[in-house]
């Protein structure tokens, strides 16, 4: 009976291995669908497929003092400190004498036979001297053709008489997660380092400027890989290596290359980007929104405000649309808007497509030219403020939704970021901003000037109208 026993466990020991050892064959001798892999046999025939078009730059920068930080790396997720700083080494702290030279590698890739290589701004901003090396050890001197801080990309071109070897371009949208991925490029100035990795996430939002989208992966990226592709299996382009999370293992970001391209072409043809502009206050639909509006999914983005004299009121656009898709395709947060937008051609006529009362409705708006005041009330109008309050104009149409009589004046509370100052205080969605430190309100902008007159640690005096609650009086200290 024992040897009967034994028998049948080795024979289980047996099966399960082999169940085991058909687990991990290689998707190369086992397919699991088209384009799919399970564990690649290996990496090498794309790495040397690649490698050519792949290059390294090194810079040399002044620095006066402590010098200027990346505004794309001065803030969360990155912590105290500025990636900036992994890049170019510790920067000085305003000691005498003359001004340092700070030197610093990054990387990039090629995009055509003409010379042209896309590398990341933070790579290049700043510097007085830009060396590209290529696959070939050859080093030229690089143009800075011109650069967008915005979305943090650069374009560079060298004068080469031999016979370059672009990156073919991918296609980010036809990412999946999960999918495998290689970064190339120079981690800490060690040049055509191969890291691979899957794709952990998509359209990540880390705080980095207006247009964040960012392809999240697992494949190692260092200080020194900024600049360089993010490759797919067929060896295409699908990304650029950009940004890091300070601490953290695992983690890295890249521009996806469908966003990248128009601006490449932009700074390649004219030197700068120039950005569309609708002339909207946007905020994405919460749920109770999304059954006020009756958009079940959410999908679809509120507009809180038009501007004067801007595209979207000559359009006919009005508070309270929600906009549903640009030209026939489907908008489902204010980041997708914003970044549509921005990528269309001043002048063009495009078709916004919103829900008015119920009823889906086109109107032709002709997209002017984005300026940097129209950014900034823009933002003013639907990011938080200095206490954490989102507001927006009083239409009849907001105050019969938080239950106020239409003609009441103030302002509308639209969101209370959470943790802020204003949270702490009391201050709830819906509330009514009637005056800042007795001073009556009726816009945002007089309700911003107010509150921007109030010194760092000082009193903020908030009179507030609060539903079937009345007048409320809340304090916050700035």
């Amino acid at each position: 009976m024992r040897s009967i026993r034994k028998t049948i466990f080795i024979a289980a020991v047996i099966f399960s291995v082999g169940i085991f050892a058909a687990a991990v064959t290689p998707a190369s001798a086992a397919p699991q669908g088209p384009g799919s892999y399970l564990v690649p046999a290996n990496f090498s025939t794309l790495a040397e497929q690649v490698k050519s078009g792949v290059v390294n730059i090194r810079v040399e920068k002044t620095v006066q003092g402590r010098g200027e930080m990346s505004p794309f790396f001065g803030r969360e997720p990155f912590g105290g400190r500025s990636p900036f700083e992994d890049f170019f080494g510790q920067l000085p702290r305003g000691d005498k004498g003359p001004a340092p030279k700070q030197r610093g590698t990054g990387s990039g890739f090629i995009i055509d036979r003409g010379g042209y290589i896309v590398t990341n701004n933070h790579v290049i901003e700043g510097a007085d001297a830009i060396v590209v090396t290529l696959s070939n050890k050859k080093e030229y001197k690089a143009e800075l053709i011109g650069r967008d801080p915005k979305t943090d990309l650069a374009l560079l071109k060298i004068d080469y008489s031999g016979d370059l070897t672009p990156l073919p371009m991918g296609d980010s949208g036809a990412l999946s997660v999960g999918e495998w991925v290689v970064a190339i490029g120079s981690p800490f100035g060690l040049e055509q380092t191969v890291t691979a990795g899957i794709v952990s996430a998509k359209g990540r939002v880390i705080g980095a400027g207006p247009y964040d989208d960012f392809i999240q992966t697992d494949a190692s990226i260092n200080p020194g890989n900024s600049g360089g592709p993010l490759i797919n299996m067929k060896g295409e382009v699908i990304g650029i290596n950009t940004a890091i999370v300070a601490g953290g293992q695992g983690i890295g970001f890249a521009i996806p290359i469908n966003l990248a391209q128009g601006i490449v072409e932009q700074l390649k043809n004219n030197g700068e980007v120039t950005r569309a502009w609708l002339g909207v206050g946007i905020q994405d639909l919460t749920e109770e929104l999304g059954v006020y509006y009756g958009i079940a999914d959410r999908k679809g983005v509120l507009v809180t405000e038009v501007y004067e004299n801007s595209p979207a009121r000559k359009g006919g656009i009005m508070v309270e649309d929600v906009i549903v898709a640009v030209d026939g395709t489907p908008v489902d947060s204010g980041r997708v808007l914003s970044a549509m937008i921005a990528n269309l051609p001043v002048g063009k006529r495009t078709r916004i497509t919103v829900l008015r009362n119920g009823e889906k409705k086109d109107f032709s708006v002709e997209m002017a030219k984005r300026t940097d005041e129209e950014v900034v009330a823009q933002k003013s109008m639907h990011e938080s403020d200095a206490l954490g309050i989102k507001a927006a104009p009083l239409s009849p149409e907001i105050a019969n939704r938080f239950g106020y009589r239409e003609d009441m004046q103030g302002i509308a509370v639209m969101d209370v970021k959470p943790g802020s100052k204003a949270e702490t205080a009391g201050v709830r969605q819906g509330d009514i901003v009637i005056s800042v430190n007795r001073v009556n309100v009726k816009t945002v902008s007089d309700y911003r000037e107010e509150v921007k007159k109030v010194k760092e640690g000082d009193e903020v005096q908030l009179l507030l109208r609060r539903g079937r609650a009345g007048f409320i009086a809340l304090t916050i200290v700035k």
